[in-house]
């Protein structure tokens, strides 16, 4: 069960919204330090999130490159902003071994997986029972349909979000990420509220891969596993 860090990045700092809230925002620095940081802690993978990217529809590659710099010898996954395969594509050609797709999936599935293969994951950001796409600002389809896509188009890896968690340290949502779980059958690694190691622990018990942690590892009350 690995931790996996998380940097959120709104212009040029690295920063945290709380439940998808651009108006809700709290800054942590600057995100190539941090992803120095994460890595020396041992960190094997970092989650990079562009979300100027997420709400645009438009990739930075120098941005996402000069992160995989920071975070050497970890492996970054990025996301934010991916509309197409040629976006995905140069993502990885910026150094990138995962890229998350998330609007884009829903348009280009079987597309992206055909491309990328074990570099896809494939981001289910649920509020309410439903998908949420563009920087989590508009509706996509529900759950299990997307579950079910995914699991036809041969996605390899699946990231669960519980938005209303995000940001809040309220704890994971244990039920909808054993939901996917059972559903999928594929590795997920899950998001939202993650507080502390005994949430880490459930999610494990939950059946996810990895955690991947924003507020709590910034704020020092979970370390990292390795």
């Amino acid at each position: 069960m690995q931790v996996i860090p998380a940097i959120d990045l709104l212009g040029r700092e690295a920063v945290r919204l709380e439940q998808g809230d651009y108006a809700r925002v709290t800054e942590y620095g600057a995100p190539t330090e941090l992803a120095a940081r994460f890595a020396a802690a041992g960190a094997r993978w970092i989650h990079i999130v562009d979300l100027d990217g997420a709400r645009a529809g438009l990739i930075r590659p120098v941005v996402v490159a000069a992160l995989v710099h920071a975070s050497a010898p970890a492996s970054v996954q990025a996301s934010g902003g991916v509309r197409s395969v040629a976006d995905a594509e140069t993502l990885v050609r910026a150094g990138a071994s995962r890229v998350v797709v998330g609007t884009a999936a829903w348009t280009l599935l079987d597309e992206l997986v055909a491309a990328l293969g074990e570099r896809l994951v494939v981001a289910l950001d649920v509020r309410d029972g439903v998908v949420r796409t563009s920087g989590w600002t508009e509706s996509a389809l529900e759950l299990d349909e997307a579950v079910a896509r995914c699991v036809a188009s041969g996605v390899p890896r699946l990231l669960c979000t519980a938005i209303d968690r995000d940001g809040t340290l309220d704890g994971p949502d244990l039920e909808l990420v054993g939901r996917v779980v059972e559903r999928s059958a594929l590795p997920v690694l899950a998001a939202g509220g993650i507080r502390s190691e005994a949430d880490v622990d459930a999610l494990e018990d939950a059946g996810a891969e990895g955690a991947v942690v924003g507020r709590a590892l910034l704020e020092g009350r979970l370390t990292l596993r390795s």
